[in-house]
């Protein structure tokens, strides 16, 4: 058997091994069912749910802020980023700021984006995008820095372009850390958004997971719980998939 499909039994085992033991707590009454519907009716719920059109509307709404926030951080992030790395004086008095505003929690200013865009598609993109570009700086800040410098003062001793620097030894370099970033900060990105919907929204799956809470359906709050980890999921093994891809531009 091979390294990667034992890797791969071993995460589904795990993962069977918590909804055998979810089922087990419910269906014994070692846990209320009524705290904890069983792992079988909240998959049930959960196929039940996105057959009804409106779920399905508001699980679009929340993809398409998310990507929008990502869309819009992820080049504005990488691009501070670099300009930190690069220049010794602007990184000496950004970086104290940098890492101080990314040790105050994000839910905080969640108030001032709605005084400011009001409840609608563009606070909620709008707080993803700041839950998001701190991570995405700070990534970008090490990736720039993680380039060898030997690597540079040969390609520049040949005679490389700026434009050439950047392709042939910047990203081959940057790469690898900036994939694990992206992952890092799409669950930062997923958050802010899911923050905002459930704060104060009229749409969207954090709204529908708000409602169900303050309503107590808790068989509809597990399935909508499982419906986030599976959209996080993807992604995450989707970014995997292009790392893995891309393997061989490791320096």
């Amino acid at each position: 058997m091979s390294s990667a499909l034992a890797v791969k039994l071993s995460r589904f085992a795990i993962v069977a091994a918590l909804f055998g033991l979810w089922e087990l707590l419910s269906r014994t009454g070692m846990v209320n069912p009524r705290l904890l519907p069983s792992a079988g009716d909240t998959l049930v719920t959960l196929a039940d749910l996105l057959q009804r059109a409106s779920v399905r509307s508001d699980v679009l709404v929340t993809g398409a802020e998310v990507l929008t926030a990502f869309v819009i951080a992820v080049p504005i992030g990488a691009l501070i980023g670099v300009a930190i790395a690069e220049n010794r004086y602007f990184a000496e008095v950004v970086k104290p700021l940098l890492f101080f505003a990314f040790s105050i929690p994000k839910s905080i200013f969640l108030p001032m984006f709605i005084l400011v865009f009001g409840v609608g598609f563009a606070q909620k993109v709008g707080f993803g995008f700041f839950s998001t570009i701190f991570i995405v700086i700070m990534s970008t800040t090490t990736a720039v820095e993680s380039v060898k410098p030997e690597n540079l003062l040969v390609a520049r001793s040949y005679g490389a372009t700026p434009a050439q620097t950047i392709w042939r030894v910047y990203v081959p370099s940057m790469l690898p850390v900036l994939l694990e970033a992206l992952r890092i900060s799409m669950i930062f990105n997923l958050t802010g958004v899911m923050l905002a919907e459930m704060y104060a929204s009229r749409e969207g799956l954090g709204h529908l997971i708000a409602n169900w809470g303050e309503n107590f359906m808790m068989r509809q709050l597990l399935a909508g719980v499982l419906m986030v980890a599976i959209i996080a999921i993807t992604f995450n093994e989707l970014v995997r998939w292009v790392e893995m891809r891309c393997g061989h531009w490791r320096t």
